[in-house]
């Protein structure tokens, strides 16, 4: 009898194991279909484009005796009603949200009063900006809460569209994306004698576009499943408005794009395709105007665009799908399978006539890689940059100063990254074995890095030497910079070597 009940018993047992497993796996795969179908966002077509676009103020200054541009920021908790009746607790400079605008002259002595009125430490990092390490604003220069702190520096770099924003080791995402940033113009002889537009607020404007995603009164800080590349919002803000809109009145307008998301790649465009004139990249202006219909920026890089309009039109600022051969899984939950419309621009009936952009910009700023003495490789991973994580207390390597480096960066990874570096800017050699295209040719401090890509690029470190304070090189895609995809590097005289970064409680 039982050798016959006990067959019975096991075929039992195991219909219902594998009943159990059917059903489980249907579950998870339903689930992960549900968790994948729901992950693309799109807002093309759907803003109503109600909210006029803010113009952050130029930064007030005023001029010591010595002739120094003494800038003030304040650093401080406030709300903001990005919708309508709906208070958002925020951190800005100088207001509830973001910053003024800082501008400045090459030549110029500058320096700025920071003090940090939140209720934790914080820093202020000048990026894109050639100053010395120990003003940097990196992790080593925190601003303890009630602290006051005061770099100064002489602006000696070529014209450019900078920005600045908070770098505190761990927190860098969250200090960010509570909307801690702002832009910080450079102006010299080149930019002012071209026939670019250059009215502040006019026909020249600053588009800091930042994704996020609303919980109740607060920006949401939460990451997505299986969203590797940190936070993404579900909708955009330029400036710290709403589905913007900008009246215009001239035929030319600069658009001086920035992108300030903390982990969102964006592909600009037009939603009629229309072509526009890159003019400038993160460091500066190109060398001529390049002709595109697409500019795809990732965290941290800027770049400055003149699109021409026609009287009484509505054309749309958009971000289109990813195309950087990202895979099924990586397209959709790193954003790339995501959609914006970004700004609508308004030209008034008549417009003011504009003069045709020069056909030469400026002379190269960056090394083309003859006169390099090293030569270094990273392999970037999200564990850390060559097999490290960032150490407080670790200066990787030292540069000599007045010398060029060739670097060849290569994103070792399944997700995507970007690379940036600070002090310098870089000339791009390469991009995965072949000359860059149009749109990198301009001097950078950041580029994007997709699975697998390799960037050869050129740099030249002016100093000046210091031994003892470092500067940063790492992903900007801020989550990852705070697992401790980061490195430092200090730039020493010849002969010298690294010495150990001092350790900063923080400026009081």
């Amino acid at each position: 009898m039982s050798s016959v009940s006990r067959p019975r018993w096991l075929r039992r047992l195991l219909l219902i194991v594998a009943a159990f497993a059917t059903v489980l796996l249907l579950s998870v795969g339903g689930c992960v279909t549900w968790v994948y179908s729901d992950a693309a966002v799109s807002t093309v077509g759907s803003s109503d484009f109600s909210n006029e676009l803010a113009i952050p103020p130029l930064a007030q200054s005023r001029i010591a005796a010595d002739g120094t541009r003494v800038f003030e920021l304040d650093m401080r908790a406030g709300r903001r009603e990005f919708r309508p009746g709906q208070a958002t607790e925020t951190w800005g400079f100088n207001g509830d949200y973001l910053g003024p605008t800082l501008r400045a002259r090459r030549g110029e002595r500058v320096e700025v009063e920071v003090r940090n009125s939140l209720s934790e430490p914080s820093t202020v990092h000048w990026h894109g900006m050639h100053l010395p390490a120990a003003m940097d604003g990196g992790p080593h220069q925190m601003v303890q809460a009630g602290g006051t702190w005061t770099p100064r520096w002489t602006v000696d770099q070529p014209a450019a569209t900078l920005w600045y924003h908070p770098h505190p080791h761990g927190a860098t995402e969250q200090h960010v994306r509570r909307g801690l940033a702002g832009m910080f113009l450079l102006d010299d002889e080149v930019s002012e004698g071209l026939s670019l537009p250059k009215n502040y607020g006019v026909d020249d404007l600053p588009v800091l576009v930042q994704d996020v995603k609303f919980r109740g009164n607060q920006l949401d800080s939460s990451h997505g499943m299986f969203r590797d590349v940190g936070f993404l919002g579900d909708r955009t803000m330029v400036n710290g408005t709403l589905t913007p809109y900008r009246h215009v009145s001239d035929e030319l307008v600069r658009l001086r794009l920035l992108n300030a998301s903390t982990a969102r790649v964006y592909t600009f465009g037009f939603a009629d395709d229309r072509r526009f004139s890159l003019v400038a990249t993160d460091g500066g202006l190109l060398e001529r105007p390049v002709a595109l219909d697409r500019a795809r920026l990732s965290p941290g890089e800027r770049a400055e665009i003149v699109v021409r309009v026609r009287p009484g039109e509505r054309t749309v600022l958009r971000s289109t799908k990813l195309d950087a051969g990202l895979d099924f899984w990586t397209q959709r939950f790193a954003g790339g399978d995501d959609s914006f419309d970004i700004l609508e621009l308004r030209a008034a009936s008549t417009l003011r006539p504009s003069p045709d952009l020069p056909v030469a910009l400026a002379h190269p700023s960056t090394p083309d890689g003859s006169d390099s003495v090293t030569a270094r490789d990273f392999e970037l991973q999200l564990s850390g940059i060559n097999g490290r994580p960032m150490a407080m207390d670790r200066i990787d390597f030292s540069v000599i100063r007045g010398t060029a480096e060739t670097w060849v960066v290569h994103n070792n990874d399944g997700m995507p990254h970007n690379f940036h570096i600070h002090d310098v800017q870089f000339r791009v050699l390469e991009l995965n074995g072949a000359p860059p295209p149009d749109a990198l040719t301009g001097p950078k401090d950041t580029i994007f890095l997709p699975p697998d890509a390799r960037a050869k690029i050129a740099m030249r470190f002016d100093g000046p030497a210091d031994p003892n304070s470092p500067y940063m090189y790492h992903c900007h895609l801020l989550w990852h910079e705070d697992q401790g995809m980061m490195g430092q590097f200090a730039v020493v005289e010849p002969g010298q070597s690294a010495g150990t970064p001092a350790h900063h409680e923080g400026h009081h």
